[in-house]
């Protein structure tokens, strides 16, 4: 990684504050948010300020120690207080799980806690350690990734799964800047995203940055890209891996496999192993969030269609793991996956948090 991609920061923890990358306010402008409480936080979630299932759930502890932090010194109990801010943020997103993984790894590292100020200090050595991780999950995903790609790959992804999205280097678009890198990359194409255009708002933005060649197209192009051989492979990224390897993701996601499978071409997901949900047995289990009608209604501010047109906005939608060629984690790649393929990977895993659910147990 050169020393530029790894100073430049979308999220950090400066002790007292969560600073944030405005994502809302890209490609038109560069603003950094600073967030003193638990309810900036949450509001720059559930606003999606900041976004993205690694970096949405970094954001929750930082929420989490500046919950604790507002009640030092105060009489208020403060295991109350932390308990309504898990509720607080549990309620922002309810699809990245993410989310729930670092809400419940945040309540378990402050278990023992004897008082306010040794679990605020708890609180935000997990929110850097956290930041500090996410660098080397984001890296041994871009490796693994990119070894998948022959020389000379044209690539399709879909919303923003870069920076932006994990608080480090990404994850399905940290793929590509690594295959870029090692030389292997040829083209990137680029999907709008809509309602909310991440992939025109966001991906163009990274990518220009990091001055990796790209084209923009609109949702509907993708398939018809890829009909005319114009690509070689689709790699995304998950809010949610269910036990059997159904994922969850971006809304257009299930679209674009379908369109990979009729043309034979590989659908790679790239997915930490924070993304796995155990507990969810299949993608029909997974709640899918429904937002705002106005999303879809209006753009830059204008109607783009009558007002009162009745509205359905899903925020994500369900691949079947049978359309998927292989997930790549920061563990390897699971190729074809099935519930047994998963269930051996995380059972290896050997993560400080799994080692930390054993011993609550």
């Amino acid at each position: 990684m050169d020393s530029e991609s790894r100073m430049w920061r979308p999220l950090r923890w400066t002790g007292d504050a969560l600073v944030l990358l405005d994502q809302t306010a890209l490609p038109y402008e560069e603003r950094y948010l600073e967030c003193r409480s638990l309810e900036d936080v949450a509001a720059a979630i559930q606003e999606m300020r900041v976004r993205g299932a690694p970096a949405i759930g970094i954001s929750a502890v930082a929420g989490l120690a500046l919950a604790v932090r507002a009640v030092l010194g105060t009489p208020e109990d403060w295991r109350a207080v932390l308990e309504r801010a898990i509720d607080r943020l549990a309620s922002t997103r309810p699809t990245a799980v993410d989310l729930f993984n670092s809400l419940d790894l945040a309540r378990r590292r402050v278990g023992r806690a004897g008082d306010a100020q040794e679990a605020q200090r708890i609180l935000a050595g997990l929110t850097e350690e956290l930041l500090e991780r996410q660098w080397a999950i984001d890296r041994a995903i871009a490796e693994h990734g990119a070894g998948l790609l022959p020389a000379g790959s044209r690539v399709l992804t879909h919303c923003n799964t870069g920076a932006l999205g994990t608080g480090a280097y990404g994850t399905a678009l940290g793929i590509v800047r690594r295959s870029y890198e090692l030389g292997r990359l040829q083209h990137v194409w680029i999907t709008e995203t809509r309602p909310r255009q991440q992939g025109a708002r966001l991906t163009a933005w990274e990518l220009q940055r990091e001055g990796i060649p790209f084209t923009l197209i609109v949702d509907g192009a993708a398939a018809w890209i890829m009909a005319r051989g114009e690509v070689d492979a689709v790699i995304v990224g998950a809010d949610r891996v269910a036990r059997n390897g159904d994922v969850a993701n971006k809304i257009g996601t299930l679209a674009l496999a379908v369109a990979a499978a009729e043309c034979r071409l590989p659908f790679y997901v790239a997915a930490p192993l924070s993304t796995f949900d155990p507990t969810t047995p299949d993608g029909r289990s997974i709640p899918i969030e429904e937002r705002d009608a106005s999303e879809v209604l209006r753009l830059n501010g204008g109607w783009i269609a009558p007002p009162g047109t009745p509205v359905r906005n899903p925020a994500f939608d369900v691949t079947q793991a049978s359309l998927i060629t292989g997930i790549v984690t920061e563990a390897g790649v699971i190729l074809a996956p099935d519930e047994r393929k998963i269930a051996a990977l995380l059972a290896g895993r050997g993560s400080g948090d799994r080692e930390e659910e054993r011993d609550e147990r």
